[in-house]
């Protein structure tokens, strides 16, 4: 394609288009060495925790990240596996998927916000490669500054730097996409015709985020109310909306999903089902924090039979929404 330059013309790489999936991150290893690396830098993201840094820092580093690595290590440790993290080796298979979906002509990778591979380091190399028009879709289907925004704010900061810089599509939010609603529909339903029960109670969790982000203008819970609602509708039938990974002593949105577990069970709930749509992939907060604590919980409490859902992951109904999604938002590009 460039064979009309000049001998004494710099390497210039063909022109391509790239998708760059983006998740959360995870740590490298179930240790509290490398669980303290990527809280420190995960919990020092301005997005995150909103409160002054020379307020906050002091608390980081003399308290928690003395304390809640050896914690954290221990739960990571309850749902690693031979593949590593299930959040890091799922958006890695998920990116795989695309990139045979989407075909050579597309250059599809993967990052995540905190730890590797790094944002700014895949953009580079993406560029390098001759992309010079780039979708950053940050895998969060319900948008918040601590979540989608601050994927964004690390994608331009990489731009910034760059003398170059390729063209940029975002994902939008999702959570009221027909796709969306539809993929969850599809799955949901499916599991829960493979169980060996019938729940009385079935808890959609969403991540939970300070009720302070509410009040700011954050538009998180009202995205998560409205996937509730919609997928409630789509499957004619109820669902318990709550909010889980409550995290320091201020005020946090709610229900909250631990304590949802427990009044369920003591209303006389024998049975039920969770799931948590707002995570693109399986991780700690879903293996963890549902299938094994929300299960104890509820047993603990008087319940019976408990079923976690799991997210829609590499599996065929959420790849083809996101092949979808991803094809829409490139329109006029390929």
């Amino acid at each position: 394609m460039n064979s009309h330059l000049p001998p004494s013309h710099p390497p210039v790489a063909n022109s391509k288009i790239g998708v760059l999936i983006v998740n959360l991150g995870t740590p490298d290893a179930p240790t509290p060495k490398a669980v303290r690396r990527y809280l420190k830098q995960f919990l020092s993201d301005r997005r995150v925790v909103e409160i002054p840094a020379l307020v906050w820092q002091p608390i980081l580093r003399g308290i928690i990240l003395n304390t809640r690595p050896k914690k954290s290590a221990a739960a990571y440790k309850k749902v690693w596996t031979d593949k590593g993290s299930p959040l890091a080796f799922y958006t890695a298979a998920q990116a795989e998927i695309l990139q045979q979906r989407l075909g050579s002509d597309i250059d599809v990778r993967y990052a995540m916000r905190y730890g590797e591979p790094a944002i700014a380091r895949q953009l580079a190399q993406m560029k390098d490669a001759g992309c010079n028009r780039i979708l950053i879709a940050p895998l969060y289907p319900q948008h918040s500054g601590a979540t989608t925004a601050t994927v964004l704010d690390e994608g331009f900061a990489a731009l910034a730097k760059m003398r170059w810089q390729p063209a940029l599509r975002t994902l939008p939010p999702y959570h009221d996409d027909p796709l969306y609603i539809a993929a969850l529909k599809r799955s949901v339903e499916t599991q829960l015709a493979a169980l060996d029960f019938v729940p009385e109670a079935l808890v959609i969790s969403f991540h939970g985020m300070p009720k302070r982000t509410l009040e700011l203008g954050d538009p998180y819970h009202c995205h998560c109310q409205k996937t509730a609602r919609l997928l409630s509708e789509a499957m004619g039938r109820d669902l318990v909306i709550s909010f889980q990974s409550r995290f320091g002593p201020a005020k946090w949105l709610e229900p909250a999903t631990d304590d949802t577990i427990e009044r369920l069970a003591g209303e006389g709930h024998k049975n039920i089902a969770i799931f948590a749509p707002g995570f693109s992939v399986d991780c700690l907060e879903t293996l963890e924090e549902l299938a094994i604590a929300g299960r104890e919980q509820f047993e603990e409490a008087g319940g019976e039979k408990f079923a976690y859902l799991p997210c829609l992951n590499d599996g065929d109904v959420g790849m083809d929404m996101l092949e979808a999604l991803m094809r829409r938002e490139l329109a006029g590009w390929i």
